[in-house]
């Protein structure tokens, strides 16, 4: 099965740049090139209207603005959304992205007052009560071998490739249940990374009930929501949990796994799933 994983190359959304360097070891210094990962302001659009701003590698936007408007709730699943138009804009890009009216209308009073920072999922969110929405709870009961687990692991870095170039994104993944990787996304923020998984999971049709999430990341709530709003029962993160992810997760009957390194990892909640 041929993983769906985005190319580390230049392209109409840009997301290598290049940069000189001076490069020290001990005595030795000496001139040189090399790759960055590109960091650019996003906006969403809703039917014309301004939501938020993120900043984000702009690769696979049609991608991220699929996955934020499911992962956010704004929408109950991709067929919902009409239309996403991703173009460039001034230094960055912006997204404009055409939902049912009512939907449109239910938004009006969640725009985000200020911009979200690569690092931070919730930033510009202006009340707590967004910042702690209902999450739909997984019912899903089918299990998942350790061993499955390790496998998707394994799988994960050799689909890294803007990772191999730049050594700066984070990485999401949506495996099937035999651990083989189904699709791979990457980005300078962790939650953006996941959100362009779930958008292309979305757009493939995949059934996020029949596989499990891996980030490359700690596994903090906002990675919780996304992923239990996604519909994906199980989460792995190669990093440690927060208090509040191990919370919200046992609420929405989410399997957390996390410190997943090789064939060992620490069930946080829901570890029935994982056998």
């Amino acid at each position: 099965m041929t993983v769906d994983a985005a190319p580390a190359r230049p392209g109409p959304h840009r997301a290598l740049a290049r940069a000189a360097v001076e490069r020290i070891a001990g005595a030795d210094r000496r001139a040189d090139d090399d790759r960055l990962a590109v960091e650019a302001p996003v906006a969403f659009l809703y039917n014309c209207a301004s939501h938020a701003v993120m900043m984000a590698t702009p690769g696979d936007l049609e991608d991220f603005a699929y996955g934020f408007t499911i992962s956010e709730g704004i929408v109950a699943d991709a067929s919902e959304i009409a239309a996403v138009r991703a173009t460039p804009k001034g230094v960055g890009y912006s997204l404009g992205i055409d939902i049912p009216g009512e939907r449109a209308a239910a938004l009006s009073g969640r725009a985000r007052n200020m911009e979200g920072r690569t690092g931070c999922g919730l930033c510009g969110v202006a009340e707590i009560e967004q910042a702690l929405r209902p999450l739909p709870v997984a019912t899903v009961n089918a299990t998942i071998r350790a061993q499955a687990v390790a496998r998707a692991l394994d799988a994960l870095p050799a689909a890294q490739a803007l990772n191999r170039e730049t050594g700066a994104v984070h990485a999401a993944a949506f495996a099937d249940r035999e651990g083989r990787l189904l699709v791979v996304r990457e980005d300078v923020g962790r939650h953006n990374a996941l959100d362009k998984t779930i958008g292309a999971a979305a757009r493939r049709g995949l059934d996020p009930a029949g596989g499990f999430v891996v980030v490359t990341s700690r596994c903090s709530m906002e990675m919780v929501q996304k992923t239990a709003t996604f519909g994906c029962p199980v989460l792995v993160a190669i990093s440690a949990p927060t208090s509040l992810a191990v919370e919200l997760a046992e609420d929405a009957g989410l399997t957390v796994a996390a410190f997943a390194r090789g064939e060992r990892l620490n069930l946080y909640a829901r570890p029935e799933r994982i056998v």
